[in-house]
């Protein structure tokens, strides 16, 4: 899927997730890897100045879900089964980008890895991994 396809997919299927305006946005789609960003709020913003653990998270599972539907296409019913997260350094207000390279694309699951960088790159300020189920056809 391309980005156009992704980004009505998201639209039509999931609004939700721009109830906060269109914080969220698809950079890149190229083989195996999706690359997207967050432009966080002050509500995104948790005390001592830094982004949630959950505004992350939400970018992680978003962005891994991209990856997968990019290479299988159009499957609403493909879930998160499992999403593991590391901490690693407080990110400054400001965009987030996440990088997310498939690891493992079966039939039946996928396994995506994720680094979190601020829009400027540099070292990660998280790391994930996510596996999804996919439905059968």
């Amino acid at each position: 899927m391309t980005i156009a396809e992704l980004d009505a997919f998201i639209d039509r299927e999931f609004p939700q997730v721009h109830a906060d305006g269109r914080i969220y946005a698809i950079r890149e789609v190229s083989e195996g890897c999706a690359v997207m960003s967050v432009s966080p709020q002050e509500r995104h913003l948790r005390p001592g100045g830094t982004i949630s653990g959950p505004t992350m998270m939400t970018l992680v599972d978003l962005a891994a879900y991209v990856v997968i539907l990019a290479h299988i296409g159009p499957v609403a019913l493909a879930v998160t089964t499992n999403l593991n997260m590391n901490f690693l350094r407080k990110p400054e207000p400001g965009d987030l980008v996440a990088t997310c390279k498939l690891l493992k694309l079966g039939k039946r699951l996928a396994v995506v890895e994720c680094a979190i960088t601020g829009a400027d790159g540099g070292d990660p300020v998280a790391h994930a991994t996510a596996t999804y189920s996919i439905p059968p056809r």
